[in-house]
């Protein structure tokens, strides 16, 4: 019979096999398996930083739809595109973004220590936990700056800008990062998302290189050259020139001092890109915008890379754009450009909103309904003193309810405010201040696009005139496009106008409309045109942005 040995002998045995085996199991598992988060972990880091806290929601959505599984490691090593995300980053200021706000966890440290673990897989876990934490925060705080704007949209309102904005789910784009959803849009490869936007890139790219270069020298102000004319000024002129336009033969011809033909024909179309008198002659105005510091001008196209920031990330196919500095409006089709007309905007006092909406109706041979501001500054008192006044003025008084009016029954003094209970309206024909037509998207400002019978002003430079609205050089054309599909076209709608009877006819499609404000755009090689702060809309908004780098 065994003795007492012989069983203590067995049990110790067993004990150790026992031991080695779950040791065995439990090292299969920590090295095998990739460790998990929780949402109090990714909760806690996100707030560990002031910089991570306003994203917790996108980092809650991240990993909540994984399962809170790691995204930056497989099988325990960091993914390429983390090192692809972290180059990006840190590239901010290609973006005119702040490269330091982005540099807050020390990956290189990290990285380093994680490397350096061996046998401590409770640690390498940890670590892994931390890194993956620190990655998704990193992008996501570079991200909602770079595709939705360094300004909340709470500040771009006090920045005067109220189009529909950016949408973007920042933990979708991610996933497309992450090589985990396909997507149009250009995520994995961390291109901006409009080429308007990326043309403005290049530009910054071109004027920090003109800074580093020195900048530009300052014409003197009272410069004046006529072709033909010799003068040291030429070659200075030629380089400006070649800064702004194409390095063409007009601009780059020879070193010669004589201020040529070709030259003021370079110079016009310059004056003609920027929203200057275009004259082809060195005038005070030109000089003075030329001037402008090449910092300055640096500051203006970031903040319009921040607008562009605002835009969503696609417009629809079809779209009517009218940016208000440049005094332009363009309609879309299908992504490409249809046509493009001068327009005039409101004077300074009455500035167009900023804003997007639908186009729902053409109006041919609309009434005007006189704004409350005008018909208490100046239609009353004279409709008051004159009781002939309206009439040779082409206007009327109605009820709300359609019913016309006698003017000399009018109390006038009331005009212009609530308790006021009429209409006054100009009538269709060739003195209504709309024109031949407008066009109509509801919008809570009464802003809309218009004909006008002042069409001289299509002429001037600077075209802010009106009280709000937006007047179109070619208003037939515009509504000829806009009702093709509904049986209309340029005759049937000059018919309609020679009737004066107002005719509203709605769109076949509702047409999305974005009024925006631009003060610098680009092209493709980063040739830049920068347009008249018309309302100062820059000033306030460089303030802010800048405020925050």
């Amino acid at each position: 019979m065994p003795n007492k040995t012989f069983f203590k002998g067995i049990f110790l045995n067993l004990s150790i096999v026992l031991l080695l085996f779950s040791l065995s199991n439990c090292s299969k598992r920590k090295s095998g398996e990739q460790p998990v988060l929780d949402s109090a972990y990714v909760t806690q880091y996100m707030n560990s930083k002031p910089a991570f806290k306003d994203d917790l929601y996108w980092a809650m959505q991240f990993y909540k739809a994984r399962e809170y599984k790691l995204g930056w490691f497989k099988d325990h090593e960091v993914v390429p595109e983390a090192e692809k995300m972290l180059q990006a980053v840190g590239k901010a200021e290609e973006e005119g973004l702040d490269p330091a706000s982005y540099n807050i966890v020390d990956f290189k440290k990290l990285f380093k220590d994680l490397k350096g673990i061996k046998r401590d897989l409770d640690k390498r876990d940890a670590l892994e936990q931390e890194i993956d934490a620190a990655l998704s925060a990193t992008y996501l705080n570079w991200a909602s700056d770079y595709y939705r704007g360094l300004l909340e949209p709470r500040e771009a309102r006090k920045a005067d800008w109220d189009v529909k904005r950016n949408r973007m789910k920042l933990d979708l784009a991610l996933q497309t990062v992450l090589g985990e959803r396909e997507d149009k849009l250009p995520f994995a490869s961390f291109q901006p998302m409009l080429p308007q936007y990326a043309n403005l890139k290049k530009a910054l790219a071109n004027y920090r290189q003109i800074k580093a270069d020195g900048g530009w020298r300052k014409i003197p102000p009272g410069a004046r050259l006529k072709v033909g004319q010799r003068s040291e000024l030429v070659p200075l002129l030629r380089k400006r020139l070649s800064a702004f336009i194409a390095r063409d033969s007009v601009s780059e011809q020879g070193v010669n001092n004589t201020f040529s033909k070709d030259l003021s024909v370079a110079l016009k179309r310059f004056q003609d890109q920027n929203g200057l008198t275009a004259n082809g002659v060195l005038t005070p105005e030109t000089i003075n915008f030329m001037n402008i510091p090449v910092e300055d001008r640096i500051r203006q196209v970031i903040i319009n890379m921040e607008r562009w920031r605002w835009i969503p990330q696609s417009f629809e196919p079809n779209y009517l754009i009218v940016n208000i500095p440049e005094y332009k409006l363009r309609v879309y089709e299908n992504g490409k450009e249809k046509m493009g007309m001068k327009v005039i905007v409101g004077k300074e006092l009455n500035s167009t909103p900023i804003f997007s909406d639908k186009m729902e109706h053409v109006v041919i041979s609309p009434y005007w309904n006189i704004p409350p501001g005008i018909l208490k500054e100046e239609i009353a008192p004279k409709a008051a003193s004159n009781p002939g006044f309206l009439e040779a003025m082409d206007m009327e008084v109605i009820t709300k309810d359609g019913g016309t009016v006698d003017p000399s029954t009018v109390d006038w003094s009331a005009a212009g405010t609530s308790g006021f209970q009429y209409i006054v309206r100009r009538k269709p024909g060739p003195k209504n201040d709309l024109g031949r037509v407008k066009f109509i998207f509801p919008n809570s400002m009464n802003i809309y696009l218009h004909d006008t019978p002042s069409t001289q002003l299509f002429s001037q430079s600077k075209r802010d005139f009106s009280h709000g609205c937006v007047r179109v050089e070619k208003p037939i054309e515009l509504a000829a496009y806009l009702l093709r599909n509904a049986g209309w076209d340029r005759s049937k709608i000059l018919d309609q106008v020679s009737t004066r009877e107002e005719k509203y006819v709605p769109l076949k499609e509702k047409l999305p409309v974005y009024i925006v404000y631009f003060t610098a755009a680009a092209d493709e090689n980063g040739r830049v045109r920068f347009y008249d702060d018309v309302y100062e809309h820059d000033r306030k908004l460089k303030a802010m942005y800048f405020s925050k780098l």
